[in-house]
C-alpha cells in the first residue's frame, strides 16, 4: 500500500481575467450610474441586432461583454508530484510562479480546473494573514474553532491550549477579538494553532515573513520538531532559501505555473539559484522579497558582478570576490551601514562583514550611491554560495535582501590540494605556520 499522503496528477488552474475597454480600464461612479440607467436601452438594442443577424462578437475574436474583454490565464499547468508521510517539502519559485495557488488547492480553498489531487489526513494551513480565523471571535474562541474544524474534541484542544498561548505570546489579548490584533500577533497565534493542534499535514506559506527574525527562528524550530519527532508532513513555501535548506529534504521548483524540477533540496536550490543569476552580470533587486520590518528609506537597487576574465558570478578558488551594489537614498540620512553575509549550501552563514559607509559631506543626500565590496583572497571550498545584503541608517533597519546573488567558487590545483579528504571545512583561511625545537624551561621555587 502506498505511503503517499499527497498525490497531484496533471493539476491545472485557470482564471478568467476581465479587462475594461472603457477609459483605459477605469470607470467613475458617474459612469457606473449612467451605464446602469442605460441598461434597459442596451438590452432592447441587443435584441434588435440579434433579430437583424448581428452577432456582437469582437472583431479580433476576444469575448466582449458590456465593454469588457476577457482573457484566460493559467496559474498552474500539468503539475504532478507525490509527497510521502513524514516528508518536509519546500516549494520555491519566483513571484507569480504558482506557489500560493498550489497551496490553496491543497488546502481545499479552491479547486483545480483540471487534474486530480488525493490527500490523506487532516490539513492545517497557514496562508495569507487573515485566513483561518473569524475576525469577530476572540483569540480563545478561534483556538477552539480551529480545533473543532480539524475534528478534535474539546478535551484534546484543552490539553494543547496552554502550549499554544505560550508559543504565541498573546496571553494578555486572548479575550480580545482578533480583528484588533496586529499582523504580527495574528500570525503568531495562527502558526501556534496550526502547529500545536496536531494535523497530519501542515502547510505554511510565506506569511511567516510578517514576524520578526526571532519569531521566524522560533517557527522554524517548531516545524523541525514537528517533522522530526512527530513524523508529520510539512509543505513550506518561502523566498528565503536559507530556511528552505535548513528545514526541507526535498524541494519542488515551480516556474511559470509548471514544475521545473523536483529533487533533493541542495541540488534543486543550486539549479534555481544558478538560473536566477545566469541571465545577467547585474541583477535587479526590486523583485526580491523584503521582510515586513524593512523601513526602505534606503533601498538596495541592484548588485553587479566584477569577476575576472568576464565570467559571470564564477570565481576561482583564491581569487578576489569583487562585486558592487547600487543603493538608492530616498531622504536625507546622517549614517549608513552596509552588511553582507555569505551563506553556503548547508544554509549556514560562513562569513559576514558590516561597515559604516562614509561620504565627504555630513549627510547622505537623496540619490544613488555605489558600494563596492572586495574580499582579497576567496578561500572557500568549491561550490555555490549566496549573498545576503542589508542596510541600516541612524533610524534602524532600512532594507534586507536574502539570496541577493549566488556565486560559484571554481576548483583549481590549489583547492584540490588543500581540500583533501581529511578537511571538510567550508573555508581555509590564509595561515602562517612555524616550527622549532621545543625546550621546556623548568624553574624551582624554594630550596630542596
Amino acid at each position: 500500500m502506498s505511503d503517499n499522503v499527497i498525490s497531484a496528477e496533471n493539476v491545472a488552474k485557470r482564471y478568467t481575467l476581465s479587462h475594461s475597454s472603457n477609459n483605459g480600464g477605469y470607470t467613475t461612479f458617474r459612469d457606473a450610474i449612467s451605464r446602469q440607467a442605460a441598461a434597459p436601452l442596451r438590452a432592447i438594442t441587443k435584441k434588435i441586432r440579434h433579430l437583424n443577424g448581428a452577432n456582437g462578437s469582437h472583431p479580433d475574436g476576444a469575448v466582449s461583454t458590456s465593454h469588457n474583454l476577457t482573457e484566460t490565464f493559467w496559474a498552474l499547468r500539468n503539475v504532478s508530484f507525490e509527497v510521502k508521510k513524514g516528508d518536509v517539502v519546500g516549494i520555491i519559485g519566483r513571484n507569480g510562479a504558482g506557489k500560493s495557488t498550489l497551496l490553496k488547492i491543497l488546502s481545499r480553498i479552491t479547486s483545480p480546473t483540471e487534474g486530480r489531487i488525493r490527500i490523506k489526513g487532516r490539513i492545517a494551513s497557514l496562508l495569507e494573514v487573515g485566513t483561518g480565523f473569524h475576525p469577530e471571535l476572540t483569540g480563545r474562541e478561534n483556538i477552539y474553532l480551529n480545533g473543532a474544524i480539524l475534528g478534535m474534541s474539546q478535551a484534546e484542544i484543552k490539553s494543547k491550549f496552554d502550549e499554544i498561548v505560550a508559543f504565541a505570546e498573546v496571553e494578555r489579548f486572548l479575550d480580545t477579538p482578533v480583528k484588533r490584533y496586529s499582523s504580527g500577533m495574528y500570525v503568531r497565534l495562527a502558526f501556534a494553532v496550526a502547529a500545536h493542534l496536531e494535523p497530519e499535514i501542515l502547510i505554511v506559506d510565506e506569511v511567516l515573513a510578517v514576524g520578526d527574525a526571532a519569531f521566524q527562528k522560533k517557527c522554524l524550530g517548531k516545524m523541525q520538531d514537528v517533522a522530526g519527532q512527530d513524523g508529520r508532513t510539512i509543505l513550506f513555501v518561502s523566498h528565503n532559501l536559507d530556511s528552505i535548506m535548513r528545514l526541507c529534504s526535498r524541494v519542488i521548483w515551480l516556474n511559470a505555473g509548471s514544475v521545473q524540477e523536483i529533487g533533493p533540496a541542495v541540488g534543486v536550490i543550486r539549479a534555481y539559484s544558478q538560473q536566477r543569476n545566469s541571465d545577467s552580470r547585474t541583477i535587479s533587486l526590486f523583485r526580491h522579497h523584503r521582510p515586513s520590518w524593512a523601513r526602505q528609506k534606503v533601498i538596495l537597487q541592484n548588485i553587479g558582478c566584477r569577476a575576472e576574465d568576464g565570467a559571470v558570478w564564477n570565481y576561482p578558488f583564491g581569487s578576489i570576490l569583487d562585486f558592487e551594489c547600487v543603493v538608492l537614498v530616498k531622504s536625507r540620512i546622517s549614517a549608513l551601514h552596509f552588511a553582507c553575509g555569505i551563506f553556503g549550501s548547508s544554509g549556514f552563514e560562513i562569513a559576514g562583514v558590516q561597515t559604516e559607509l562614509k561620504v565627504s559631506s555630513t549627510y547622505f543626500e537623496p540619490g544613488q550611491y555605489k558600494v563596492r565590496v572586495c574580499v582579497p583572497h576567496l578561500r572557500l571550498a568549491p561550490g555555490n554560495y549566496w549573498l545576503n545584503l542589508g542596510l541600516k541608517s541612524e533610524s534602524g533597519e532600512e532594507d534586507f535582501v536574502a539570496e541577493a546573488a549566488v556565486f560559484e567558487v571554481i576548483s583549481n590545483e590549489t583547492s584540490a590540494e588543500l581540500f583533501a579528504d581529511t578537511i571538510r571545512a567550508a573555508c581555509i583561511p590564509q595561515t602562517r605556520f612555524a616550527i622549532e625545537p621545543y625546550q621546556e624551561n623548568i624553574s624551582f621555587v624554594g630550596t630542596l
